[in-house]
């Protein structure tokens, strides 16, 4: 496999390109150091209880998501051990060789299957520093290691992706009833037994250091705001590296490099941002919100870094568009395409 130093070279057409959509030409302008401000909290929501404390979480994720746009969940029901399994279980796969991984290649425009390096952001115009394996569900024939090449990896994963997709179906209809949606309104969306279902799990590698001086102009995932209605990542304690900029301070008229604040791993707890999805569907009352992985200091753990995260994306035959229309209607599965199409150098 080729080194991150041998690929890398800096891609300028790719930051000057014009896009069809807003959320793709801001990201042209946010590839930059710009500054820290680890002032900044980003709240921590128990779920504990949920049922009987609904109106009382619901407020607590929409401040959260109108005020700093990520937030952190704890006591949120997914079993731990899973979490560790599926960890473990991603390891194991990144640890095959690359023949072996390349069997199982990432579909085009389907976010299914192993890519090495492939994802370009427009902010930055080179390549994320890093490896994933994404589990789209109608898409993954072929796609899965049998038992023999990883025992139970299958079978892991699989749970790990349905208890994921019942956490975010619950937070999504927390934001269904703020808007003024029915509450079912965004799991009707993110149907799992529909042949459009599209929301997507990625196990992530991003690769170790092996260079002092390889970090500059670098970045283990460049800054960008997702795709999706809202997006859920599990890290592991000890690998940093994640930062955030809400998307209020971000969008600020005339502020092209936005201030960016460490998200510290916690085993267990889960960080949750909004989508550039949700925030049409809400005509901007939520703002999807920049994030980042910056490359390890010197200080710093600088070998092999792991999260997963789920994607809640809404189902292709979707038809986004808010109660106020402030955006034209676009399918879901339109939407998505050009947002793949942009991040995918091949």
């Amino acid at each position: 496999m080729s080194t991150i130093n041998e690929i890398n070279t800096t891609n300028e057409s790719s930051r000057s390109k014009e896009y069809g959509l807003n959320e793709l030409n801001f990201e042209t302008m946010i590839g930059g150091q710009g500054t820290e401000n680890n002032a900044r909290i980003i709240p921590i929501i128990s779920f504990a209880e949920f049922d009987t404390r609904r109106e009382e979480i619901t407020e607590q994720l929409w401040h959260a998501a109108t005020e700093v746009g990520f937030f952190q969940l704890t006591d949120h029901g997914l079993d731990l051990p899973l979490i560790q399994a599926a960890f473990e279980a991603s390891e194991r796969f990144f640890d095959l060789r690359e023949s072996t991984k390349s069997k199982f290649p990432l579909k085009s425009g389907l976010n299914a299957g192993w890519e090495f390096m492939e994802q370009v952001r427009p902010s930055t115009g080179t390549a994320d520093q890093k490896e994933s394996y994404q589990v789209t569900l109608p898409h993954m024939d072929n796609l899965f290691p049998n038992q023999t090449t990883l025992p139970e990896f299958q079978r892991v994963i699989l749970s790990f992706e349905y208890q994921a997709w019942q956490l975010g179906m619950r937070v999504l209809s927390c934001f269904a009833d703020k808007l003024g949606f029915p509450t079912e309104f965004f799991t009707d969306a993110h149907a799992r037994d529909s042949e459009h279902f599209q929301s997507t799990l990625r196990l992530l590698h991003y690769l170790p250091m092996v260079r002092s001086d390889q970090a500059e102009g670098m970045w283990r995932a460049g800054a960008h705001t997702d795709f999706d209605c809202l997006t859920m990542v599990f890290q592991k304690s000890g690998q940093g590296g994640l930062q955030v900029c809400p998307g209020k301070d971000a969008m600020n008229e005339g502020q092209q490099q936005p201030s960016w604040t460490d998200v510290i791993p916690q085993d267990g707890l889960i960080t949750c941002n909004i989508g550039d999805m949700l925030m049409r569907w809400s005509d901007d009352k939520l703002k999807s919100t920049l994030h980042r992985v910056r490359m390890p200091r010197a200080d710093e753990y600088q070998g092999a870094r792991y999260s997963m995260a789920y994607f809640c994306q809404a189902n292709k035959d979707i038809i986004i568009q808010g109660p106020e229309k402030k955006y034209a209607k676009i399918s879901a599965e339109d939407y998505l395409l050009q947002r793949i199409n942009a991040n995918f150098a091949s």
